[in-house]
């Protein structure tokens, strides 16, 4: 066949592809971004997944979109923005945590679902196991009930004859409700006497602060998008109650608690850009099993300590990953 004859024919089967065809081939997914917390305190969560994204090649507003949503640790926004997302059509839906990820699921059956931290996602229902989730949902499971007892272990550390222990959850949050009910399940081996305490909003804090002083020697606070948004509250609540505390996110720590001992959040929003790497280039969620946690970090803050009058052993600060001075 002749060149000229060549380009011809080709030029012609181009032109006869379906114009949705084509015009498939041009369109830039779109990425949901679901904030269960607001856009400060998830900042560093939220530059992770951007990086996790470049290194997979995509770039926010170059060869994909995302539209950030935050719910500012307000539960009841998780199904107004999970409406809108469907409404937009975006590609995959990334949402932080069961509940978020729960209203995702609500909205659409469709549209796959990232969640780069989820407590229980099996008992909760987003996947049918960890190897084979099934559905359009998968990312990674924080298994956090599985680290309380590592966390009582290491305010009794801290805390020299510590016996009452108090523990503040948001009691509308699975995630919070579930760790609530292993700390309850786990104190009695250390022989801590525990009085619980339910949030649901953030006026909340002062009122159970309140209810707390000269009741207990420490504080165990269930981490959740509420909590974590509030954290600056809830910490200077605690240094002016003398309440030392202990977390399972070190951007608590960070922000002024006493220490922290758990995933590292921003590691697994690093992750789950993989997932939406995958998705975006047409594996089926349901297929790419859930993953788990594999960096766990120790963070104690000094200063806290210090105001709290409190000495941390040498061994503790030896083997923390990160020490605040």
């Amino acid at each position: 066949m002749r060149r000229r004859e060549f380009i011809i024919v080709v030029s012609g089967t181009v032109a006869s592809w379906p114009l949705k065809a084509r015009a498939q081939q041009s369109v830039t997914p779109t990425i949901g971004y679901l904030g269960a917390n607001s856009a400060s305190a998830q900042r560093d969560w939220t530059a992770a997944f951007l990086e996790g994204l470049r290194e997979h090649g995509w770039i926010d507003g170059r060869n994909i979109v995302i539209e950030y949503r935050w719910a500012d640790g307000r539960a009841e926004r998780y199904d107004e923005i999970a409406a809108e997302f469907v409404r937009l059509k975006v590609n995959v839906i990334v949402s932080a945590g069961n509940e978020a990820s729960a209203a995702a699921k609500r909205a659409t059956a469709v549209i796959p679902i990232v969640f780069p931290v989820a407590g229980d996602p099996v008992g909760t229902g987003l996947v049918t196991s960890l190897a084979h989730p099934g559905g359009n949902a998968t990312g990674i499971s924080i298994q956090q009930t599985d680290l309380v007892s590592k966390r009582l272990e290491l305010i009794r550390e801290v805390v020299p004859n510590l016996r009452r222990i108090a523990m503040i959850g948001n009691s509308h949050s699975p995630n919070s409700v579930t760790e609530m009910r292993e700390v309850q399940a786990t104190v009695g081996k250390f022989g801590f006497e525990l009085s619980t305490y339910g949030i649901r909003q953030a006026e909340d804090f002062a009122a159970a602060f309140e209810a707390i002083k000269g009741k207990a020697d420490a504080l165990y606070v269930c981490g959740d998008p509420l909590v974590n948004t509030n954290r600056n509250r809830i910490n200077t609540l605690a240094l002016a109650a003398h309440m030392p505390t202990v977390y399972g996110f070190r951007e608590l720590a960070e922000a002024g608690g006493l220490l922290s001992y758990g995933p590292n959040f921003p590691d697994l929003f690093r992750r789950a850009a993989g997932f939406v790497d995958k998705i975006v280039r047409g594996v089926k969620p349901g297929d790419i099993p859930v993953e788990q946690p594999t960096k766990f970090e120790l963070v104690i803050n000094l200063i806290t300590a210090k105001a709290l009058g409190l000495k941390i052993p040498d061994k503790l600060l030896f083997t923390a990953d990160r020490v605040i001075e």
